[in-house]
């Protein structure tokens, strides 16, 4: 009975968020510090189709030279749908500096569910739609992301600094300004 107890509990917390602790072997601290250059990782080869221009291809080369916050969700993620509004915010407040968004819609096999998130909650910047999470392959000691995780590359496409579960703008906007200052 315990187990089944024991169980029980696992699937509901399963089901109520979707992160996780930091995945073994990423540097930095996940709750937005920012990490040493001579210690951050390179990410490239980050593209897809686009979840909203379906036939066009998103690619984190589309922002060179520019700071990148790289968020990985879901529209199937409760988490992901409290911080969409906060990204959003962040988007918005630092759209002076040279620092683009990008997302990637992971786990969603429905085009359709993922498109009426994007759409309904305005979400201001392009999301590569990647339901089988192929493009996390790309992010070496970071492909084991939970989701929804935050991404914040300097303007080499570095990890500067990483975010897992959902964030707020108060949190990410100050290190976005401190990467794009770099």
């Amino acid at each position: 009975m315990r187990a089944r107890g024991m169980l029980a509990l696992a699937v509901c917390a399963a089901l109520a968020g979707c992160s996780a602790p930091a995945p073994p072997g990423t540097v930095g601290n996940p709750g937005g510090k920012l990490i040493p250059a001579a210690e951050r990782v390179l990410v490239e080869g980050i593209s897809g189709d686009s979840l909203l221009a379906p036939g066009t291809t998103v690619s984190l080369s589309d922002f060179a030279d520019e700071a990148v916050v790289l968020n990985v969700w879901g529209a199937w993620c409760g988490p992901c749908r409290a911080e969409t509004v906060e990204l959003a915010a962040a988007h918005e407040t630092t759209a002076e500096l040279p620092v683009g968004f990008l997302g990637i819609d992971v786990r969603d096999n429905d085009r359709g569910f993922a498109e009426d998130f994007a759409r309904d909650r305005a979400v201001p910047y392009p999301s590569i739609y990647d339901p089988a999470a192929r493009t996390l392959l790309r992010l070496g000691r970071y492909r084991g992301v939970a989701v929804p995780t935050t991404l914040v590359l300097d303007r080499r496409h570095r990890v500067a600094a990483f975010f897992i579960g959902g964030v707020l703008a108060d949190d990410i906007v100050p290190v976005v300004r401190q990467v794009a200052a770099e």
